[in-house]
């Protein structure tokens, strides 16, 4: 596996960074391999792949969904 090695972090990141893993029952190391792991999945180009083939999917089974402004408006006006 490789390794990564950050210089110069702040020290107010590297405190909250340790409070966050902390909360999380994690290891300073643990969270922000975590952290890094989450940021390099969630790539944009992936999410509207992925969007654009569920609107497809939607579209060919010819399902209809109702307009939800009334009960939008509904709830927000209680």
């Amino acid at each position: 596996m490789a390794q990564v090695l950050v210089r110069n972090l702040n020290d107010k990141v590297v405190a909250r960074l340790k409070k966050r893993a902390k909360t999380r029952g994690r290891s300073l190391q643990a969270e922000v391999k975590t952290i890094l792991e989450e940021a390099a999945r969630d790539v944009p180009e992936d999410f509207w792949k992925e969007a654009d083939r569920i609107r497809e999917q939607l579209k060919r089974s010819g399902r209809k969904f109702s307009d939800s402004t009334a009960l939008i408006r509904e709830d927000r006006d209680q």
